[in-house]
């Protein structure tokens, strides 16, 4: 993190951690992954509650939980159905959001347009969104005259704004930041305005400049600096104040324009190249893309047969190391088991996260929330289906409070914006705890 106390995937990459000063931030994706896998977790209920009322023998208790159980199945491939869709839909979203950045810093690097000439359209199209949102969640609230309807002033951004601006500006603040103490005086902010093109009035900069400056010091810090430039952006005429610049302005801005330009390209470092196999590099790419969806579709057939081939076999070898090591059933369930069928996403994750840029951080913490709400959904609605067409018994209370309860926590650490490197040990932790909170339930007696 950088001394705003903000994310910093710049190069160089950190090569030492620190359990509060360094960690990685939390995208929307992550956050919406999160709902997402929590949301799953309803099935788990629709079993769950019921079986902790039924008593009796294996085959009476089935029968209980028969119906619940074909209600939790359909529920499993309905929520299996709707994550995919989601998926999907978030992916085109982050795609086009990705597009549109790329083409403002574009337009801004070759000084075709202003600050205000590139974001202002992109800016009032959101906002237009929003209130149309707004008007559609409650068309009969009457809002304030000093607030946008969600209790806010008319001078701050949205979340939707501020990220938008925050992912183009970012990088400019802390380079315009000269003593890195996360502010810009009112000097440096009017350097920033003139080499990213703008010539707005100097006395409605200072105005700006002291309505963010609330405690009179003189700076404003991030979030200032961005409300700022949303007010500049949207709420200012193209005025100049005054006659063109003279020569010696001229030749400084010819000077610091490149400072605009090396800011908009050095905020692409983080970026991975998209890898495309060798033997696809020739074709066109439209020919690229039906070959990869032709071989993903085959990697996966291919993987399904391997499943169905050597599932079984794998389950009777976890058996037999238990019986000849002699270790309790127990712990071949919940420690060799789940680390054999989860390791996949482990690897993956390890592998995108050892990049440290936002794209493959995102990567990897959804990678590991759609293999939770892959398990809550698919998998579970395989256990459901053995229940009621095998007349099977849910008796895994004690699993079921320990998989509910970490993905709750889970769900709660998601919601933030960033996340240190002290929280993701304390996240490293959940799995042997949840192993002991297991082990401590059953042998109090619950299933």
């Amino acid at each position: 993190e950088d001394n705003n106390m903000e994310p910093n995937y710049k190069q160089p990459k950190l090569t030492k951690s620190s359990f509060s000063e360094t960690g990685v931030a939390l995208s929307t994706e992550v956050n919406q992954g999160a709902k997402m896998m929590m949301l799953t977790t309803l099935p788990y209920f629709l079993i769950q509650i019921p079986a902790f009322f039924l008593s009796g023998d294996r085959e009476t208790v089935s029968a209980g939980e028969k119906n619940w159980a074909a209600a939790g199945f359909v529920v499993c491939v309905s929520f299996f159905i709707l994550y995919l869709y989601t998926q999907v839909k978030m992916s085109n979203d982050t795609i086009h959001k990705m597009r549109r950045i790329a083409v403002i810093k574009a337009t801004l690097k070759k000084g075709a347009v202003s600050l205000r000439g590139a974001l202002r359209e992109e800016v009032m199209s959101l906002q237009k969104k929003e209130a149309r949102r707004r008007v559609s969640i409650s068309s009969d609230t009457e809002n304030s005259p000093l607030t946008n309807g969600n209790g806010m002033d008319h001078n701050l951004p949205s979340a939707e704004i501020s990220e938008l601006l925050k992912g183009i500006l970012g990088e400019a603040f802390r380079a315009y930041d000269i003593d890195g103490d996360g502010n810009l005086n009112k000097k440096e902010f009017h350097i920033f305005l003139s080499d990213f093109h703008e010539s707005i009035n100097k006395n409605t900069v200072d105005a700006v400049f002291a309505e963010f400056d609330r405690d009179g010091s003189g700076t404003i810090d991030y979030d200032e600096f961005i409300a700022a430039c949303y007010v500049l952006i949207t709420k200012t005429s193209n005025d100049t104040g005054g006659p063109g610049r003279s020569a010696p302005e001229r030749a400084s801005r010819r000077v610091t324009e490149q400072l605009s330009v090396k800011i908009l390209l050095d905020d692409d470092e983080d970026e991975e190249e998209e890898e495309v196999p060798e033997d696809l590099t020739a074709l066109s790419p439209e020919e690229q893309q039906r070959a990869i969806i032709r071989r993903a579709f085959s990697m996966l057939i291919i993987g399904t047969a391997i499943v169905l081939m050597f599932s079984d076999p794998m389950v009777e070898v976890l058996s037999e190391i238990a019986v000849r090591a002699n270790i309790p059933p127990f712990y071949v369930s919940f420690i060799l088991a789940p680390v054999a069928a989860n390791a996949s996403e482990v690897i993956a994750s390890q592998y995108y996260a050892s990049k440290k840029t936002r794209k493959t951080i995102t990567v990897a913490l959804t990678a590991l929330e759609g293999a939770a709400s892959m398990n809550n959904t698919f998998c579970l609605s395989i256990f459901m289906g053995l229940i009621y067409f095998r007349g099977l018994a849910w008796q895994f209370s004690a699993e079921t409070l320990a998989i509910v309860l970490v993905q709750l926590v889970m769900y709660v650490y998601a919601q933030r914006s960033k996340m240190s490197t002290a929280t993701g040990f304390v996240i490293l932790s959940f799995f042997p705890l949840s192993v002991i909170l297991v082990a401590v339930l059953e042998y109090f007696g619950l299933d």
